[in-house]
């Protein structure tokens, strides 16, 4: 095995990242954070409870006057400063979410860190430009403008299989709007969380600005959702836990954003580059071992390249290095856990009975047996209804089928519930451009798939969710808009009191 990030000591003050400081969970129950490379538990912590989140959110409420009344500018450079205390901290930020998601080493130092260094650089300049409307007479006799205003205490809750990234996704534009924040990680997955707060600290953004509890969802999540003090709730992960969210914030008419599940379909059309759309399919569809929601799953082929597309597709899989996540030639690591590996392999193996398995659909033997290692696995031969073209199974898993007409290609696309990430793969510029007005999806690639950008929104269609994460797009979810409108007549008695008493 490689240098692994060492948990030792680094966070025995706790879990508990609230008002600037770490400190422990008093919910009497521990969790525990195994290296799902080796199975091996490389840390315990004690778990927050509803008191915990008490306090982060006591914590949040009080800092909130002085960060909303901070100037843009104000904001602006302490954002500055974070984005190059997560720069200075990138070894770090690398090794830890490799350690406890299985992250291959080279995912985490070229995609995971640079991409959250980035983020946080973009919101420092954005924060300078959150502004609304310019003023206008839309009366005549009256001046008008619009205030965009913070909201007050914003409770987010992040997934499992990008932790840095999403919890940069659910701070950044919240904080640089003015809002302050109580972040609730994965439970399994919570180290990287509490590094990216005490960077914050340490960049000198106040204390309770930016709090993390790492509780279990049925308690400490519940009840940040809940809470009467959270005046909004940004969720990210599966539609069905998004709909428990949902139905919780919307009992006490909370501002919610939510961005669930995907199965993101692949469309290549006979003209395409075949090899440009093999490679494409296979990063696409195993990035972060397929724990991914926009990542490929369903390819759709006409026909006329479908042979080729898979046999293309199946070579290069068994390509793929699976290996240590700290070994910079590993290509693959592991699922975060084994019950998501057993959870993959149950999809695969339901598969059998109607689908054929081209490659892959095993784990592993000999050095990565105690790992929750999955090889990449090609599926052909499926049913559009079936489960594994339907369902979110998140894993290195890819389900290819046929088609025929451009027609039936993008209603294949559409059919399914979800709508978070498509592509299309052609050379005729029509045939793109249609793809990209009529496939119901938040981002639509054309010629690759996975690439984002600070620059540009986040979000789904449908069972996707609603809402966007990054670019100032993400401002609407975490600002209010305020009407403010001036008289310019004093005139004592206005026409329109006629509608109400007195004739003209």
């Amino acid at each position: 095995m490689g240098n692994r990030f060492q948990v030792q000591d680094r966070f025995a003050d706790g879990a508990q990242y609230i008002g600037g400081r770490p400190r422990p969970g008093t919910s009497g129950r521990t969790q525990d954070i195994v290296d799902p490379a080796t199975g091996e538990t490389v840390h315990s912590y004690e778990l927050a409870g509803a008191a915990d989140v008490d306090a982060a959110i006591a914590a949040a409420r009080e800092a909130f006057p002085a960060w909303s009344g901070a100037t843009p500018g104000e904001r602006s450079d302490a954002l500055h400063r974070f984005a190059s205390v997560l720069a200075e901290q990138s070894e770090d930020l690398a090794g830890a979410e490799s350690l406890q998601c299985g992250k291959p080493i080279k995912l985490s130092t070229e995609f995971d860190v640079p991409g959250t260094v980035d983020n946080a650089a973009f919101f420092a300049g954005a924060a300078r430009h959150l502004q609304g409307q310019s003023a206008g007479e839309y009366s005549g006799d009256h001046t008008s403008y619009v205030r965009r205003e913070a909201i007050g205490v914003v409770g987010s809750i992040a997934p499992w299989n990008y932790p840095l990234q999403m919890a940069a996704w659910k701070v950044l534009p919240a904080i640089a709007a003015g809002n302050t924040i109580v972040l609730k990680p994965a439970e399994i997955t919570p180290l990287t969380s509490l590094m990216f707060a005490a960077a914050a600290t340490e960049a000198g953004i106040p204390d309770g600005v930016v709090n993390v509890v790492n509780g279990a969802g049925r308690d400490a999540g519940e009840h940040l959702v809940g809470h009467p003090d959270v005046a909004m709730t940004s969720f990210t992960g599966s539609t069905a836990v998004g709909k428990r969210v949902a139905e919780i914030a919307t009992s006490t008419v909370k501002r919610l954003h939510l961005e669930l599940g995907g199965k993101a379909p692949f469309l290549v059309f006979d003209d395409a580059d075949l090899e440009s759309a093999v490679h494409g399919a296979v990063a696409g569809s195993l990035i972060n071992t397929g724990q991914d929601c926009t990542a490929a799953t369903r390819a759709y082929v006409q026909r006329p390249l479908y042979d080729a597309f898979v046999s293309g597709v199946a070579d290069l899989m068994a390509t793929v290095r699976l290996g240590d996540p700290f070994d910079p030639a590993t290509d693959l690591g592991p699922l975060v856990s084994h019950l998501q590996r057993d959870r993959v392999a149950a999809f695969v193996d339901r598969a059998r009975g109607y689908a054929t398995v081209v490659t892959g659909g095993e784990a592993p033997q000999g050095a990565l047996k105690s790992g929750a290692y999955y090889r990449p696995t090609l599926v052909a031969g499926a049913a559009q209804d079936s489960e594994i073209v339907q369902a979110e199974i998140f894993g290195p898993v890819l389900v290819v089928l046929p088609f025929d007409s451009d027609d039936e290609g993008i209603a294949l696309a559409n059919d399914t519930p979800y709508g978070l990430a498509a592509s299309a793969w052609t050379r005729d510029v029509y045939r793109a451009g249609r793809a990209t007005r009529e496939i119901k999806a938040g981002c639509v690639w054309v010629n690759d798939h996975i690439p984002i950008i600070s620059e540009m929104p986040h979000g789904g269609y449908k069972a996707s969710g609603f809402g966007k994460d990054m670019s100032v797009y993400s401002f609407e979810e975490y600002t209010q808009v305020k009407h403010v409108m001036f008289d310019n007549t004093a005139v004592v008695r206005k026409d329109w009191h006629r509608t109400v008493f007195g004739d003209r």
